[in-house]
C-alpha cells in the first residue's frame, strides 16, 4: 500500500523487502548489472544502499537504474518519488525560450489522461467549428502534455471544423485551439497587427464560430481573416455567446490536399440576422 508521506529511502526499503531481499543480495544482482553493462557505476555498495535507505542520500540515475531492475520499479516512477516529474517536461520546456528553430522529442507520458468528449463522439460533424468540453483523442497525449503546469480552470478546447476557412491562413480548418473562458470581454485595443489582435470564440444559435470580435449599437461583429473572403457576421448580442479567448493552436498542415473552395459561406458563418 503507497504512503504517500514516506520518504523515498522508504519506499525503496519497502519494495526490497517486500522480494525478501537482503542488502547483500541488492548488491550481488547490482554487480551483475555493472559487468553486463561494462560500468561499476551501475554497482550499488552495501554502504551506499543503506544511506539511501535510511540517510536520504539521492543514487545516481545509474544506480536508479539498478534498483529498478532489481526491483521490478517502473523508472519513471522511482524518479517520481524524487521529486521529478517526467510529465512536466514538454510544459517546463515550453517556458524555456530557445531562438533557434528545433525537433522535441518528449515521448507521450502515460500519466496524462485525454479526457473524453462532454458530446457524443458519433454525433460530432468534423467539418464544422465544435466546442469541446474536454479534448479532441485523436491529437493524442503528446501535445497536450504542453498544457502540463498551467492554470487549466479556465481552459477549454474548439475543433476547427474541417470546412471552416473563415480564420485562415492564422487558424487552419482542424485546428485544436486553446480557449481562456476568463477572457470573454472584447479587446477594443493593443494589437499592432493580426497576430497580436485577440481571437474570440463563439456559440451562437447555429452552431460555433471564431474570429475577430467588435461591438457597434447593441451588435456584435465577427470579423473573419481578410484572405478567407468570408463575410463578416452581425449578431445582436442577446444571440451569441463569447465562450471565450483563443490563446493557444495546434494545427495539423496537409500541403498535399486540396483547399476547399471559398467563394461562398462557410459552416462557421452566420447569416446576418
Amino acid at each position: 500500500m503507497e504512503r504517500s508521506n514516506e520518504s523515498p529511502g522508504h519506499k525503496l526499503k519497502r519494495a526490497r523487502e517486500k522480494l525478501r531481499l537482503t542488502y547483500r543480495d541488492v548488491e550481488r544482482a547490482s554487480q551483475e548489472i555493472a559487468a553486463r553493462r561494462s560500468d561499476d557505476e551501475f554497482a550499488i555498495a552495501l554502504s551506499r544502499l543503506a544511506d539511501i535507505e535510511n540517510k536520504g542520500t539521492v543514487p545516481t540515475i545509474y544506480r536508479l537504474y539498478s534498483l529498478c531492475a532489481i526491483y521490478r520499479l517502473e523508472f519513471r516512477e522511482l524518479l517520481g518519488w524524487y521529486g521529478i516529474p517526467l510529465e512536466m517536461l514538454p510544459a517546463d520546456a515550453l517556458h524555456i525560450k530557445l531562438s533557434q528553430t528545433h525537433v522535441v522529442q518528449f515521448e507521450s507520458p502515460d500519466s496524462f489522461t485525454v479526457p473524453v468528449f462532454k458530446e457524443n463522439e458519433k454525433e460530432i460533424d468534423l467539418n464544422r467549428t465544435a466546442f469541446l468540453s474536454h479534448v479532441v483523442k485523436q491529437w493524442g497525449k503528446t501535445g497536450l502534455a504542453f498544457l502540463n503546469g498551467l492554470d487549466t480552470r479556465h481552459l477549454r478546447f474548439g475543433l476547427i471544423g474541417l470546412e471552416d476557412w473563415s480564420m485562415h491562413p492564422v487558424l487552419h480548418p482542424g485546428s485544436l485551439v486553446l480557449i481562456d473562458d476568463g477572457r470573454r470581454r472584447i479587446a477594443t485595443s493593443g494589437w499592432t497587427n493580426e497576430l497580436d489582435r485577440p481571437i474570440y470564440f463563439l456559440e451562437h444559435r447555429d452552431g460555433y464560430l471564431c474570429g475577430w470580435c467588435a461591438s457597434d449599437s447593441g451588435s456584435l461583429i465577427v470579423q473573419p481573416h481578410p484572405s478567407s473572403q468570408a463575410k463578416p457576421a452581425v449578431f445582436p448580442v442577446s444571440e451569441v455567446d463569447i465562450l471565450g479567448q483563443v490563446t493557444g493552436v495546434a494545427m495539423l498542415l496537409a500541403p498535399g490536399k486540396p483547399r476547399h473552395p471559398r467563394g461562398g459561406a462557410t459552416p462557421a458563418e452566420s447569416p446576418n440576422p
